[in-house]
């Protein structure tokens, strides 16, 4: 099968391309908007039928919470534009397009772990647009997968744990907030979850949503001190409320989603979040 990454110079995109050489039977194709603009609908419908594409796995989103709250424009084009274009062309092309969206979909306001079927409620720009390319895909795509997982981090691009990383290095105490909890997500389990499972996906699903996180609970508050304490840093983390931070964007107090429905499905195995912290940290 020919396999389409968009976004591929992204973390979730950094890690399909660590692990091609691990799934010879796919033949890759990674791009980024140097190769395909995925905000250009045409373009698209030629790369795909030039080089018969059977998945699309769409990494290209705006993620930078708080600056969307000023970039709305923009956070719409990539996160549900180029969602509606990617799902339309894989509509007319006969691929399965596997789309990848976000915890931010929900309001954090439940006490139990979210389901697919839990009722989506944005709070921020970013989330608004990420459940607006949900829906672009259940509307023109004819067979695909949204994935929906939380709190990514990876030894390739920019995010949490890299950054703490980075601070603790040069400052003496870290603050941090305890009162946001959810679970954190190793890029590469994802990824390979993603390429395990499309060779099982049903010929005739239509868009069915799924939840994908490592297992386990924690806060931001936990994942830095854990961070800071595989690396051995001599740096103190301090736990601090959201209302004690500047942001923009209000970010869901709990977001913590049920994995039930993937793992029975597909019969996936999946890491703590902590072991999986290990792994990361040992590539940094």
């Amino acid at each position: 099968m020919n396999i389409l990454v968009t976004g591929s110079n992204g973390q979730l995109g950094s890690e399909f391309e660590d692990l091609a050489v691990s799934y010879p039977d796919y033949s890759f194709f990674f791009t980024d908007k140097d190769q395909l603009d995925a905000t250009d609908q045409e373009q698209i419908k030629k790369f795909l039928k030039k080089n018969s594409i059977g998945c699309i796995i769409n990494c290209v989103g705006y993620t930078a919470v708080d600056r969307a709250e000023d970039d709305q424009a923009q956070a719409t084009l990539l996160n549900a534009t180029a969602a509606k274009y990617l799902a339309a062309a894989s509509a007319k092309s006969g691929a399965l397009m596997i789309h990848v969206s976000t915890d931010y979909v929900f309001d954090g306001k439940q006490n139990r772990p979210y389901t697919e079927g839990d009722t989506a409620n944005p709070k921020t720009v970013y989330g608004k647009t990420k459940l607006d390319g949900e829906i672009e895909v259940i509307f023109n795509a004819k067979r695909a997968l949204i994935i929906r997982t939380s709190w990514l981090f990876s030894a390739h691009g920019l995010n949490f744990v890299k950054t703490v990383i980075n601070k603790a290095q040069t400052e003496d105490e870290l603050r941090v907030v305890f009162d946001q909890v959810g679970t954190p997500t190793y890029a590469s389990d994802l990824a390979r979850a993603i390429l395990d499972i499309i060779p099982k996906v049903p010929p005739r699903v239509r868009a069915e949503i799924y939840n994908y996180s490592n297992e386990g609970v924690a806060s931001w508050y936990d994942l830095a001190k854990a961070v800071i304490d595989l690396k051995q840093f001599d740096c103190r983390v301090v736990p601090i409320l959201s209302k004690d931070i500047n942001s923009k964007a209000q970010r869901p107090l709990y977001s913590l989603l049920d994995k039930s429905k993937i793992k029975r499905d597909f019969g996936l195995e999946i890491p703590h979040w902590m072991d999986s912290l290990r792994e990361c940290i040992a590539l940094l």
